[in-house]
């Protein structure tokens, strides 16, 4: 982001804010999403919870910041604050530490008296196939998991339109004759109930009676943050906008809190990094044809209703 700052051209902020920059993100969200696996299971749906909502404490304060960055500094200065402010990413990183490897224990064959480590000494140093350093990082194998491949069904479908409304919100709030920074505290409103969401649902999720039953959970806020959307063109008036900005963040919150739990909760803990990068990697389509197809629909209906 901070190398966005300093684009002359379009091909340059493609490759600088959208390449470059969503890698490193990439790069982010799966240790982060991982290392929870390693260091929770008991209380894992709670501190999924509490992780995720670092990034609406953030989004709280991002969209009437972000306007005063842009109307103070424009574009490029915008930029290169918001990436000065990006590189703290480096500093959570440095905490995540690796969990110690288990201690080998020392067992010997009966018949031929032969080490058990001496025999994983011997595979490590054998040659691997391209294919099979591939299958260590991403087990293809849970293709033909049916848990796995309705979740990942259901989810590309979500995504579609799931950040949609983020992008959105505020030109529809313009679009009924608000103000652009009162447009941008709906975003805030917005993050501010996602970020006490997050938490609460993730408490919730680890309790006795749900936990158990955390897919029937997931499917249930699904449908809430649906049928939240479904709802948003009867908003009018600045105060009804204001009332669905709460709702889609409560929506929004318990989707997001509980979405890799219950992923995990599908696949195990073992496999569950596979997953995540199998995952992220379909979901890219969707995440990236939602919104330019929205704006089509709306550009083709000449509402924002649509």
């Amino acid at each position: 982001m901070v190398t966005a700052s300093f684009s002359t051209s379009v091909v340059e902020l493609y490759i600088t804010m959208g390449f470059i920059c969503g890698l490193g993100l990439a790069f982010n969200l799966q240790p982060a999403l991982t290392i929870l696996g390693k260091y929770f299971y008991k209380k894992r749906p709670m501190a999924s919870g509490l992780a995720m909502a670092g990034s609406p404490v953030f989004l709280s304060t991002l969209a009437p910041f972000n306007q005063y960055l842009f109307n103070t500094y424009g574009w490029k200065g915008s930029f290169l604050i918001l990436g000065g402010l990006l590189l703290n990413s480096c500093v959570a990183g440095s905490l995540m530490r690796p969990v110690g490897p288990k201690l080998t224990t020392k067992k010997s064959k009966s018949k031929v008296g032969v080490r058990v480590t001496d025999s994983g000494m011997k595979k490590r140093h054998r040659k691997k196939s391209i294919c099979a350093k591939i299958d260590k990082y991403l087990d293809f194998s849970l293709f033909k998991h049916r848990g796995f491949l309705i979740y990942l069904s259901g989810n590309v479908i979500m995504f579609l339109g799931f950040f949609a409304p983020i992008i959105f919100l505020a030109p529809y709030a313009k679009d009924k004759g608000i103000d652009e920074y009162s447009a941008a505290f709906l975003l805030s409103v917005m993050a501010f109930v996602d970020m006490f969401a997050r938490p609460t649902v993730g408490f919730i999720a680890n309790s006795k009676l749900i936990r158990p039953r955390i897919q029937y959970f997931f499917s249930f806020a699904i449908l809430f943050n649906g049928v939240c959307h479904l709802l948003c063109p009867l908003a009018e008036d600045y105060t009804s906008l204001v009332m669905y900005a709460v709702f889609f963040g409560l929506g929004f919150g318990s989707v997001s809190s509980i979405l890799f739990e219950s992923l995990m909760d599908l696949v195990g803990a073992q496999r569950f990094s596979s997953a995540v990068g199998l995952v992220t990697v379909v979901e890219c389509c969707p995440v990236l044809l939602g919104p330019p197809l929205a704006g089509k629909n709306i550009s083709h209906q000449g509402k924002q209703k649509a």
